[in-house]
């Protein structure tokens, strides 16, 4: 398994690039960075990509809303240009109180603006030239970034219909809030029978949870509820919460000293993970701590 951590996306891009060349040093495999009204991920990622000269850096994720296909291609080639092709672009649908409420953007049917979508992107990621026309989707033309490759596309994805796209036509997964049980049941065999059906390869699954090494568990899981406590209400969380028998985010953070770390890093392993991506929480000193435990694991991998 390989071990990333994400970036905090409401730092300065100085910040940014910091983190991102520390993970190197650490001899982390990967940086994520989110788009959440912060940095714009794909921009960051060029920059950082530019300073930092080997580490992946991915987004998790993209809303697919806001930009259109040819838009997206472009920015993400553009990207792998800025960084040699190392960018895993992780893309996803956000939630209907962001593409309706914030964005004015009409969130009917996704399941279907994610298949018509990615119907665009595939092609055009490879540089190809397309003529597609869907439902709510018209892509007609190329991109071409010279000396550039397609970059991994994982989708994030929990429903039954999305993880069928993510397996079958994109690259993987990118989850975030998803215990093991729900992984080991449910994430995984339902994107990997996607893949052997579609004779794809398998899949990439990155799982993302929030990780603190401490030795106040009970403190850590109340900042964890604090800290995280959206993810509880966002409906596709709150479903997958559900499933893990978790009251909210607090369930699923990975907290505790070096034991319950390890067993817990081991049960998303075990349940099929291909990248661990700790999302380090907790005092300054428990940070520090936390990334030094998982450099560890990933310097004894």
């Amino acid at each position: 398994m390989r071990y990333g951590l994400m970036a905090d996306p409401h730092g300065t891009m100085d910040e940014m690039v910091a983190t991102v060349a520390d993970a190197e040093r650490r001899g982390f495999d990967s940086v994520w960075l989110s788009q959440i009204f912060g940095l714009d991920a794909l921009t960051a990622i060029a920059v950082a990509g530019r300073e930092v000269p080997r580490i992946e850096i991915g987004t998790a994720v993209v809303p697919t809303y806001p930009r259109h296909p040819m838009v997206l291609a472009g920015q993400a080639l553009t990207v792998q240009s800025a960084t040699g092709n190392r960018l895993a672009l992780g893309i996803g649908l956000s939630h209907q109180i962001v593409i309706e409420g914030m964005w004015g953007y009409s969130f009917d049917k996704p399941a279907r603006h994610m298949r018509e979508y990615l119907s665009a992107l595939v092609p055009l990621l490879r540089g190809e030239a397309i003529g597609y026309e869907g439902e709510t989707l018209k892509a007609m033309g190329q991109i071409g970034v010279t000396g550039t490759t397609p970059p991994p596309l994982l989708l994030a994805a929990l429903a039954p219909v999305m993880l069928q796209l993510a397996g079958g036509v994109a690259d993987g997964t990118v989850t975030w809030m998803t215990g093991p049980d729900t992984l080991g049941n449910h994430i995984v065999p339902k994107i990997t029978a996607a893949a052997e059906k579609a004779g794809k390869p398998a899949p990439r699954v990155g799982v993302g949870l929030p990780v603190c090494l401490t030795s106040d568990p009970d403190a850590a899981k109340e900042m964890a509820a604090q800290v995280f406590s959206i993810y509880g209400q966002l409906p596709s969380y709150r479903a997958m919460l559900d499933k893990e028998g978790a009251a909210g985010p607090a369930d699923v953070a990975i907290v505790g000293d070096e034991a319950a770390l390890e067993a817990g890093i081991k049960s998303v392993e075990s349940a099929g993970a291909t990248d661990f991506v700790g999302a380090v929480f907790g005092a300054p000193d428990e940070r520090e701590r936390t990334i030094e435990f998982l450099a560890a694991r990933v310097a004894s991998a």
